[in-house]
């Protein structure tokens, strides 16, 4: 019997959610995702010591181009080891700024290209903010991919889908963390409100013709990752990465397509909204994560500018 983790390879495209490399080359995932978090930790790594002494001293002192540089650079250097793509996420504090987005974004592929990564080889992560979503729409029209986080709402999901989108990344464990604390309850198996999210987005987009690739995010335990065998994509950390490789147990496909979902419904901007406004869950958590994330994007910064 192979492992869960070479089962799960059968039916799913495996990414790692991490910047750590010598993870990465040991679970050997098509693609990897970083995001301000995971990055604050990879520079803390012994290992990218010198790779920080650089880019702090090619931007002169200028930490935001620092800090922009060094997740280019892991991005580079993850990309050396993977065959697939690397997600690069653009500062959460620009989430309600379209066109700081889009200038963002623009920069950091111009980053990787002046690296040597051409652009079909990167994903630029935006949150999924109806900002983020239009401003992912117009990259998608230039050529820059996008992959749309902070998912935690059908809402969300169906304006990723209609703006055209490469892929978005439904958070699991996030929304049963929620549903955890405001219940009390514990859930398992198919009864996980973030394993129900991730099914009931998969089911629409399939039975909707939508090419916009679901890509399962935040996993707390393998159970999760169980139920949703099957999605397209699952970014997974190395930790539950090293979890399905030691299991030798038997793991089915869940999710294919043929499972009826909902009819496609087109939102503007105010349904987006409203919806969004009566999805508590949603509400909290896409603003909890775009705070966490810009926390620790501040964090990168005062790293960089106590090596400056």
């Amino acid at each position: 019997m192979t492992s869960k983790l070479e089962q799960l390879k059968q039916f799913t495209t495996v990414v790692a959610d991490t910047g750590d490399l010598d993870a990465i080359t040991r679970l050997k995932p098509v693609d990897a995702t970083t995001n301000p978090s995971l990055l604050l930790k990879a520079a803390a790594i012994t290992g990218y010591a010198d790779l920080l002494d650089k880019v702090r001293t090619d931007a002169k002192g200028d930490i935001g181009l620092a800090c922009d540089a060094f997740s280019v650079a892991v991005g580079t250097g993850i990309l050396k080891v993977i065959p697939g793509r690397i997600s690069t996420e653009v500062d959460a504090r620009l989430s309600f700024d379209e066109q700081a987005l889009l200038a963002k974004a623009r920069q950091l592929i111009e980053l990787y290209e002046k690296a040597g990564v051409g652009r079909d080889r990167v994903l630029i992560k935006l949150a999924s903010t109806w900002e983020g979503i239009r401003a992912a729409e117009q990259l998608e029209r230039e050529g820059i991919q996008t992959n749309l986080t902070l998912l935690f709402s059908f809402a969300q999901a169906q304006a990723c889908a209609d703006a055209g989108v490469f892929l978005i990344s439904p958070f699991v464990g996030r929304i049963y963390d929620w549903y955890k604390k405001s219940t009390g309850k514990e859930f398992a198996g198919a009864e996980d409100p973030g394993v129900q999210s991730v099914t009931r987005i998969y089911d629409y987009y399939k039975t909707n013709g939508y090419n916009t690739v679901v890509m399962g995010a935040s996993f707390r335990n393998i159970g999760q990752i169980e139920q949703l065998a099957g999605c397209d994509r699952l970014t997974i950390s190395p930790e539950l990465l090293q979890q399905l490789s030691d299991d030798q147990g038997d793991l089915p496909r869940v999710l294919e397509p043929g499972n009826a979902g909902e009819a496609r419904k087109v939102l503007n901007e105010s349904q987006f909204r409203w919806e969004m406004n009566e999805d508590a869950m949603a509400t909290e958590k896409l603003a909890e994560g775009i705070r966490q994330f810009a926390r620790d994007q501040e964090k990168l910064e005062a790293v960089m500018a106590e090596k400056a």
